[in-house]
């Protein structure tokens, strides 16, 4: 089930937005225009500023359908739109022109778009403002007023208007608009979310009593066979089936990271469970872990859990003999990047070097090598120790466990 992110339903918003807003300050920046030239009998570059910024603007928003640019459409208009109102302005009384609060609507829609266009346009707009105040206050002015003084009125109450409008019915009709959208957006994909997560719990659930349906059915062949070698290769069978199905339980336990396996209490429960597998109640085995509270997906930790079952499996059976205290450790630490690195002993008897996965028929050695392979990883033996001791290094890996061939 594929889930629309926030972010795509945050763009289709801005350019909706974009677009209403260029569409309706194109209409009424015309319309101005034509109330100046026809009613307020005012000449010159005011009128023809407005019908210029509504023939150009609505042109750049048309061309947006073909480039699909929107951030150049959006600086188009921002960049006209400032050029349009600095010209009015200046035309129409400079620092003291009723048109200068135009400026400010252009600042609240880079913000609206985005924190970094906001944050540019006020930059730009108060060294206008700046500019403006200087030259009117100093010897000379850029231009004299072209608005006649009858219309002055009329201009300033058509100026505040349009500026209240735009404020108002354009942008804050579409930006609660949007808002309502997005809201009702975030609540359906939260919906969404929560209806994934039950379902991905509801597989872990299954996956798992699958996995222990196998592990009990297996246990009843292990104990209807009176062949001690067979019923101890279907004894390692089970035990590797509940090594998975540990995974998929801890994953339905978990209320978030439902990809991910804390690694520290998925390896004790592990140990533990092995520790009464092959020794029994009456156990002198100590497990030490030095893990630290590592997350790994799913992916990861069926493999490295499977690693652990053989490697500690082996040393039950065949390294810590009956009647001595036996000891196993597993620590894991962190890489470089993604890369961990894992050491795996006992103090057992160990076996001879010349075993190997080549010389050797055993399933659980060739497991150990071709799954610490799967892992990107590699694996070496310390022989210089008592017991078996095995380093692994490995790669997190995600959707990559597919088979141990």
């Amino acid at each position: 089930m594929k889930i629309p992110s926030k972010d795509t339903y945050r763009l289709q918003d801005k350019i909706d937005l974009i677009l209403k807003v260029n569409y309706n300050s194109s209409f009424f920046a015309a319309i101005f225009g034509l109330v100046c030239f026809f009613f307020l009998d005012i000449r010159g570059i005011i009128p023809y500023t407005f019908l210029g910024y509504a023939f150009i603007n609505l042109l750049n928003t048309l061309l947006y359908k073909q480039h699909k640019n929107l951030v150049l459409t959006y600086n188009s208009t921002s960049i006209l739109s400032m050029l349009g109102a600095v010209i009015i302005t200046i035309y129409s009384g400079g620092i003291e022109s009723p048109f200068i609060f135009v400026l400010a609507i252009i600042v609240f829609a880079g913000y609206v778009t985005t924190k970094v266009f906001g944050q540019l346009y006020l930059i730009l707009n108060l060294a206008v403002l700046t500019l403006l105040f200087l030259y009117d206050t100093g010897d000379f002015t850029i231009s004299e007023n072209t608005v006649p003084t009858e219309a002055r009125d009329w201009f300033a109450y058509l100026s505040a208007m349009f500026a209240v409008y735009l404020l108002g019915g354009v942008f804050g009709k579409n930006l609660l608009s949007a808002h309502h959208k997005l809201y009702k957006s975030r609540n359906e994909i939260q919906e969404r979310i929560e209806e994934k997560e039950t379902l991905l719990k509801e597989v872990h659930h299954r996956v798992k009593n699958n996995l222990q349906t196998v592990s009990s059915l297996l246990s009843l062949q292990s104990r209807a066979i009176d062949d001690s070698k067979i019923s101890s290769i279907i004894k390692s069978s089970q035990n590797r089936v509940v090594s998975m199905a540990m995974v998929h339980e801890m994953l339905y336990k978990r209320d978030d990271y439902l990809s991910k396996i804390e690694l520290e209490p998925y390896v004790r429960e592990l140990c533990d469970y092995l520790v009464r597998s092959v020794k029994g109640s009456n156990r002198n085995v100590k497990v030490a872990l030095d893990i630290s509270d590592y997350k790994l997906s799913i992916d990861t930790v069926i493999p490295l859990g499977l690693i652990i079952n053989e490697t500690i499996t082996n040393a039950l059976k065949y390294g810590i003999t009956e009647g001595n205290d036996g000891e196993i450790h597993v620590s894991v630490q962190k890489m470089e990047g993604n890369r961990y690195k894992m050491y795996l002993g006992d103090n057992g008897v160990g076996y001879s070097e010349e075993i190997n996965p080549k010389t050797s028929n055993s399933l659980g050695l060739k497991l150990i090598y071709n799954l610490a392979r799967q892992l990107r990883g590699s694996i070496s033996r310390d022989y210089s120790k008592k017991g078996t001791h095995y380093t692994i290094e490995f790669e997190e890996v995600i959707e990559q466990f597919n088979s141990v061939d």
